[in-house]
């Protein structure tokens, strides 16, 4: 059944009302919200609930993460939860057109550099004036000595791939400006993370 295919992320349960609070602010009042990474989909179908007037489009290049989407979005029968695309943040051009805004959470730290490009590059494309890219994770800050909890993690992250690991913030928002993004706000969260956002230029 698809419904055992569902998967589960403790972290979710911790940061999604933190990060709704955000996403009411940040995000249009109506439109199409692009999730890339959307991991077990259950993001996706939190936001979806709280936020009835978006359309709510999750994707994944990972084929049991796109399964475990599919299975909450069978199980909670959200009209305004769409089903999940596969979407490699690497790869150009993505699937996908008519964005209102794009939310990514907890990616760049646990993908290549090239991740992080090709979300800044499709961003750039897709996004409209004023429209915004919501970023959520843990950085690395200038000027901010990295939180003990965070450097054990990223030492974890760079032994499991070297590729991975917490990103320089300064080096995140230099790319995404490349792109045409422009750093709007960072917000503190809970746990040692930040919401970025950008907006279209």
């Amino acid at each position: 059944m698809a419904l055992d295919k569902r998967r589960c992320a403790p972290a979710v349960t911790r940061n999604r009302e933190p990060l709704l609070t955000v996403l009411r602010e940040i995000l249009p009042p109506v439109g199409v919200v692009l999730e890339v990474a959307s991991g077990t989909g259950e993001h996706g179908v939190h936001f979806a609930r709280a936020l009835p007037n978006l359309a709510w489009q999750p994707s994944d290049p990972d084929d049991g993460a796109r399964a475990s989407i599919a299975a909450w979005r069978e199980a909670e029968d959200l009209p305004n939860l769409r089903e999940p695309i596969l979407i490699d943040a690497r790869k150009r051009p993505w699937p996908v057109q008519g964005v209102d805004a794009i939310v990514c959470i907890n990616m760049i730290h646990i993908s290549p550099w090239e991740a992080t490009e090709g979300l800044m590059a499709e961003a750039g494309r897709l996004l409209s004036f004023g429209q915004p890219l919501v970023l959520y994770g843990p950085y690395r800050r200038s000027g901010h000595p990295i939180e003990p909890s965070n450097q054990i993690f990223d030492e974890d992250l760079r032994r499991r791939d070297s590729r991975w690991g917490l990103r320089e913030l300064d080096e995140v928002c230099a790319c995404a400006l490349s792109e045409g993004l422009e750093l709007d706000r960072v917000i503190e969260m809970p746990a040692n993370n930040l919401s970025v956002v950008f907006r279209k230029n």
